[in-house]
């Protein structure tokens, strides 16, 4: 899988969503380009996961713009080629493992005569090969998260949203997708990330994203955040001691 990132940069300028007058994230303006793994940081309801929701457009924004680099809407292919979302737990079709990738490409319009090679392929990627006729929802939790970033894989995206990715993961299954994660970005995918794991966000990360309170307090190189955070708050949030 090589993809050309023709679809970034993606400028997000004051950026508001709310929810029953309760303003969830407030005026976030940020740039993201391509060749970086980026990677939101903060306490538990600081906005990253919305964010990361509102930027794949499952929500839509109260105000303000999300503009990605080319018009997306007048494409043929569907927008899940261009950018594709992996959840903490994921969503899964009560069918084997090898129909849960092909129903994805189904749906994506990939075209037929590919489908059986492109399936193959993320399989073996994914080390999925042996399971592959077992009903998706019998495996285990690190082989669901497997198959959520092999569907993922089938569609070649541009862009690639992980929320939590390896939450409630035993140690090697999380070792297992961060391989995962280091080989999309190798292939050009550019990888926009939450974690609530530190470790993790220092292993991966290019670029770091704090936000606190709806709001995006940092946007910087991960060496810098992690050794000199600019904010009280992200100095607090590095040794421990932030919550919400």
């Amino acid at each position: 899988m090589k993809t050309n990132n023709k679809i970034l940069p993606l400028e997000v300028s004051k950026l508001n969503y709310e929810v029953n007058g309760h303003k969830l994230i407030e005026n976030l303006n940020f740039r993201l380009e391509a060749g970086q793994i980026t990677v939101f940081l903060g306490p538990n309801g600081a906005g990253k996961s919305l964010t990361l929701k509102l930027c794949h457009g499952i929500l839509k924004p109260s105000s303000g713009d999300i503009i990605w680099n080319t018009d997306l809407s007048n494409k043929s292919t569907t927008n899940k080629q261009f950018h594709t979302m992996v959840f903490q737990k994921p969503i899964l079709l009560r069918r084997s493992v090898r129909a849960n990738i092909e129903h994805t490409l189904k749906l994506c319009k990939i075209p037929r005569n590919t489908r059986e090679d492109i399936l193959e392929k993320a399989l073996a990627k994914t080390g999925l090969n042996e399971i592959s006729n077992l009903p998706a929802k019998s495996i285990s939790g690190g082989e669901q998260q497997k198959l959520a970033m092999a569907r993922a894989w089938a569609l070649s995206p541009k862009v690639l949203f992980l929320d939590e990715p390896t939450t409630n993961l035993d140690p090697s299954s999380t070792i297992a997708i961060e391989n995962l994660i280091e080989e999309f970005h190798k292939a050009g995918t550019k990888i926009i990330m939450t974690t609530h794991d530190l470790r993790q966000a220092q292993r991966l990360s290019n670029e770091i994203l704090f936000f606190h309170r709806g709001k995006l307090l940092e946007q910087t190189d991960s060496d810098t955040f992690f050794s000199n955070p600019k904010t009280q708050a992200g100095r607090a949030f590095i040794k421990g001691e932030l919550f919400w």
